[in-house]
């Protein structure tokens, strides 16, 4: 079966939007980018500091609400939707809840060829990388950079701590059938 959806979890300042940049480059067909960034930009902003939608901790913790939850799973349905159309979607997510992360979008990803993979950057390396980018709260690098991948299955892994996103991309492309 074609891969029709690609899902990238890695935490903060990993290096997954630089990938997405480059597989949409590297890949000869079209691919749609979304990412989790674009989803909480999307939310009102009064969701964006409540205990309903999501909050981010001064130490860089981040926790979600139900109101979150159900936007949440109402736009993991519209990108799945573009997918069952035909679009090729890339998706750059951070799963905060590991496994049942997964399983939310394995649930609404039913008989879709996904290819599953995980974005993996040292700590240390991803905190410099945050502080370098200015828009992160310090500390969320760190907090998630092992979190996001606990219990979760992946067809493949890229370790962005010494490798560049286009040759990650490059991997990851060679996976795309």
């Amino acid at each position: 079966m074609t891969t029709q959806v690609i899902i990238l979890n890695g935490g903060s300042s990993s290096g997954k939007s630089g990938i997405v940049r480059c597989l949409q480059a590297v890949l000869p067909d079209p691919w749609l980018a979304f990412g989790c960034d674009s989803f909480v930009d999307a939310m009102p902003a009064r969701m964006q500091a409540s205990d309903e939608g999501i909050v981010f901790a001064a130490d860089g913790g981040v926790s979600v609400g139900p109101d979150f939850r159900a936007l949440e799973a109402a736009w993991m349905e519209g990108v799945v939707a573009m997918a069952r159309a035909g679009a090729r979607i890339i998706i750059d997510e951070v799963f905060l809840g590991g496994a049942a992360s997964q399983q939310r979008w394995q649930k609404a990803l039913g008989g879709l060829a996904v290819l599953w993979v995980g974005v993996r950057c040292e700590s240390t390396v991803a905190a410099g990388r945050e502080i370098a980018r200015g828009d992160r709260i310090q500390g969320m690098a760190a907090a998630q950079a092992d979190a996001v991948h606990q219990g979760v299955l992946y067809d493949l892994e890229v370790n962005t701590t010494h490798t560049e996103s286009l040759a990650c991309a490059r991997t990851i492309a060679t996976h795309i059938n």
